[in-house]
């Protein structure tokens, strides 16, 4: 899929609540969520919010930021899981 179709649903493990979320960072297509750092969105959302969110959220973040910066990113590391594994590890 081309860049500039590729649409932030289309990406793997952005559904429904994880786009509203985006919604609430002003966060609107897939090139604009390649210049974000995933912490820093968490950081945001946390304070929007006005609670912690689920640290999945943060890792949810890395894969969707990942995807968006590499369309052929390898499938293993499209999954939300993969990133909280390296954020329990402490490996980035």
């Amino acid at each position: 899929m081309a860049e500039s179709t590729r649409r932030l649903g289309d990406l793997i493990s952005i559904g429904p609540a994880m786009l509203r979320d985006f919604e609430l960072l002003r966060i609107r297509s897939v090139v604009q969520l390649a210049r974000q750092n995933p912490e820093r969105m968490y950081s945001t959302l946390n304070r929007l919010t006005g609670k912690r969110q689920d640290p999945c959220v943060l890792d949810t973040f890395c894969a969707a930021v990942a995807q968006a910066k590499n369309p052929r990113l390898p499938a293993e590391q499209c999954a939300w899981w993969y990133w909280s594994k390296k954020r329990k590890t402490g490996k980035k």
